[in-house]
């Protein structure tokens, strides 16, 4: 079964950091790219990082640069998105994808409050 779920959103202060984590089944997660994206009430869901399948090579959105970090462990088939310095305008929901938005999580909620 193809799966991806995220977990870790919760609501916190702005400043605070979070990590967010998102399982895939082996058979997405191996050899696939993958990507956190965030949709915001009322705004288009966007592109937060990209990762390659190997982690030699990422892709951050330039609002999130320097603040956020993407990671991978492939022998628990997860990948991970470390977010510091968080800001209100941060608050959205994340969703996991894989395969270049083949596949996609269900999404976690992540709130920043001042």
């Amino acid at each position: 079964q193809v799966r991806l779920v995220e977990s870790g959103g919760v609501l916190v202060q702005a400043g605070g950091s979070l990590r967010l984590s998102c399982a895939a089944s082996g058979q997405i997660f191996r050899g696939n790219t993958l990507a956190w994206y965030r949709q915001a009430p009322g705004k288009q869901r966007e592109l937060v990082v990209e990762i390659t399948s190997t982690g030699g090579s990422t892709n951050y959105a330039d609002s999130v640069k320097g603040r956020f970090a993407i990671s991978r462990d492939n022998a628990k088939n997860t990948v991970y998105l470390q977010m510091n310095s968080l800001k209100p305008e941060d608050t959205a929901v994340y969703y996991c994808s894989a395969g270049y938005s083949t596949y996609w999580g269900q999404g976690t909620q992540v709130t920043v409050f001042l």
